[in-house]
């Protein structure tokens, strides 16, 4: 499973980047704007930065407009991918990138037909928001698990993005269902590094160790 971090915050891309987990960058204009910064500017930044996908959001809500959006943004750099609206302007507007051979991430999915009908107009990624399904008392990990089997059930090529994971339990959750990537917020990677047992099974250790052999370290 790739993992992508959903940000713009350079500081927090270049931490989890350096440690050589990120496969890719998501971003949207919610997460631009409270960074206070140009999105072009922005965006070639976290480019250079990570060498994967990375997903910036056209603006407009018409398909003609989104095509010129989308046509700008993915000239900005090789690796990006033009995210768009789930509606029926924004798959018109994906046939049409699709065909100028420009990756797409259709977002704002929340049932396997909008996965289903993005996939066919040929984007390259489909984003069903996980989290924010279960605050409308929809089940967002059965809606993955839902799409991953019919994409694997017709070959369909289109990678599947599980996005808004609030937690670790989302992100095995995701995994499990069958997802190709989680995008997963800068605060959820940090505590998938944490658990404390692994706190307590250090602390052993290192208790051990000193009073067996005082201070003698390795180097």
């Amino acid at each position: 499973m790739k993992f992508f971090i959903d940000t713009a915050n350079l500081d927090e891309i270049k931490e989890m980047a350096d440690l050589g987990i990120v496969d890719g960058v998501t971003t949207n204009p919610s997460i631009i704007a409270r960074e206070g910064k140009d999105l072009k500017e922005t965006l070639i930044k976290i480019c250079n930065m990570v060498d994967g996908p990375i997903s910036g959001e056209v603006l407009a809500m018409d398909a003609e407009t989104m095509v010129k959006e989308g046509t700008e943004i993915a000239s900005w750099h090789k690796n990006m991918v033009v995210k768009i609206p789930m509606t029926q302007e924004g798959i018109k507007a994906v046939g049409e990138l699709s065909k100028k051979g420009i990756k797409t991430n259709v977002t704002t999915i929340y049932d396997a037909a909008q996965a289903l009908i993005a996939a066919k107009a040929g984007a390259t990624y489909v984003s069903p928001f996980v989290g924010r399904s279960d605050d409308v008392l929809m089940s967002g990990l059965a809606m993955l698990n839902q799409i991953s089997r019919i994409f694997r059930i017709y070959n369909i090529k289109t990678e599947i993005i599980a996005a808004s994971m609030r937690t670790p339990a989302y992100v095995i959750g995701a995994a499990e269902a069958g997802s190709d990537i989680a995008t997963i917020p800068y605060d959820c990677m940090k505590k998938m590094f944490w658990h404390p047992m692994t706190d307590v099974s250090i602390d052993g250790f290192m208790i051990d160790w000193k009073n067996a052999m005082g201070d003698k370290k390795i180097l």
